[in-house]
């Protein structure tokens, strides 16, 4: 093509090209150009979770992340649909075990009506809980019958199938560097070359701050990776969960804790840990620390990731502690299931993703989806879970922001 593209999305995750889906579906002479470091599509954290279509319980009510989560499991609903995607309504329990983590699990019930998530009934008592998983324990849990689970990279997939027959083009292997305003036009810019775009959208996940202070955004907040390890249980132990089995979370943290998940693939997996790590693509436990490209003085030079480490140092200790000895991942999930044990886990090799977690200057961990605009573009600068359910419903977000500028 001669001249600038309309708009470049830098990064081909799930929320990118859902945005880039978005724009060519309200403007279809829009000319819009995806790229993306990595040599295929969704290649960090929209294939490294464990697929669940989130319903929208947890988030504080009016936040862009409780917005977002119920709206967009209905748009991401609808588009399996029509894409022949695979996808469940297995349904959810959060379950409390004692009379302190029932008055948290009321906040969760509070927040929950607030945010419309539909369906949501109160269990109380062994036996209800019993009804809808027989293997789980506890005083009382909520019961999500719309959460689901599918497989986030599928859509992606079909999202990068559209985009290219309507029109749109994909560059991978194209890692970006700098961006360059001049004249009305920015330069994306990096070692595979330079390509022209009146705006920029970046969904960049682990990268994304980078990117946006590139483009003249504030430094704060800093993105800080954290490794979220599983065990994949044997196929024998798939009869003890039915969906989904999940604690009542810390409300000081934005972790939901370890959990029982099935997958769509048929799977079932036991975690995550939240382990604070020095590299943006630690998947291996070995790896995760070890220095290269500057990654590990980066983050521990931020003077946020000094703060998380002092006031969460017995939390950091535990998450240590836990990713390092299986079988401490295994009891604190039996503590919900019982039944469960150590030779329930598969021998072969366990899935680990990392989590692009914003953290501030001041060591709070952001809580919500953050989304920056500078005079060129529009820089998604926090965007973890669940910002795969939410891909659909945050593109709408973002293409409104891109309308809006080239008004």
């Amino acid at each position: 093509m001669t001249g600038p593209w309309d708009v470049v999305v830098i990064g081909a995750g799930i929320v990118g090209l859902a945005t880039a889906r978005e724009l060519q579906r309200r403007d279809p002479a829009r000319r819009v150009l995806v790229v993306d470091r990595e040599s295929r599509v969704a290649a960090h954290q929209s294939s490294h979770s464990s697929g669940v279509l989130h319903a929208g319980i947890y988030y504080p009510p009016g936040s862009l992340k409780a917005r977002a989560c119920v709206r967009g499991r209905e748009l991401l609903e609808r588009f399996c649909d029509e894409h022949a995607i695979a996808h469940e309504r297995c349904g959810k329990l959060v379950v409390a075990l004692d009379a302190g983590e029932r008055t948290r699990l009321d906040e969760l019930e509070r927040r929950a009506i607030a945010n419309g998530v539909p369906g949501l009934r109160r269990l109380e008592g062994p036996g209800a809980i019993a009804e809808v998983e027989p293997y789980a324990t506890g005083v009382a849990a909520l019961h999500s019958p719309m959460t689901g689970i599918v497989d986030f990279a599928a859509v992606a997939g079909v999202l990068a199938e559209q985009l290219r027959e309507h029109g749109g083009e994909l560059r991978l292997g194209f890692a970006v560097q700098r961006l360059d305003r001049s004249g009305g036009v920015v330069r994306v810019s990096g070692p595979a070359g330079t390509v022209q775009a009146r705006r920029v959208v970046a969904c960049a996940g682990l990268w994304s701050d980078r990117l946006a202070v590139a483009d003249g955004a504030p430094a704060d907040p800093r993105i800080v990776p954290f490794r979220g390890g599983y065990l994949r249980l044997r196929p024998s132990a798939s009869g003890l969960v039915r969906g989904l089995i999940y604690p009542v979370p810390d409300p000081a943290l934005p972790f939901l804790g370890v959990h029982l998940t099935r997958t769509i693939g048929g799977e079932l997996w036991l975690g995550p840990t939240a382990l604070l790590v020095g590299r943006r693509d630690g998947y291996r436990l070995r790896g995760a620390w070890r220095p290269g490209g500057g990654e590990l003085r980066a983050t521990l030079g931020w003077p946020g990731t000094g703060r998380v480490l002092a006031r969460w140092w017995r939390t950091g200790a535990h998450e240590l502690a836990t990713a390092l000895a299986p079988g401490r991942l295994v009891r604190e999930a039996a503590r919900y299931v019982p039944a469960l044990g150590r030779d329930d886990v598969d021998h072969g090799p366990h899935p680990a993703g990392i989590r692009a977690q914003a953290v501030a200057r001041d060591g709070a961990l952001v809580d919500d989806f953050v989304v920056h605009e500078t005079g060129s573009g529009v820089h998604v600068r926090n965007a973890p879970s669940p910002a795969a359910t939410s891909s659909l419903a945050l593109a709408e977000l973002i293409a409104d922001r891109v309308d809006a500028a080239d008004r």
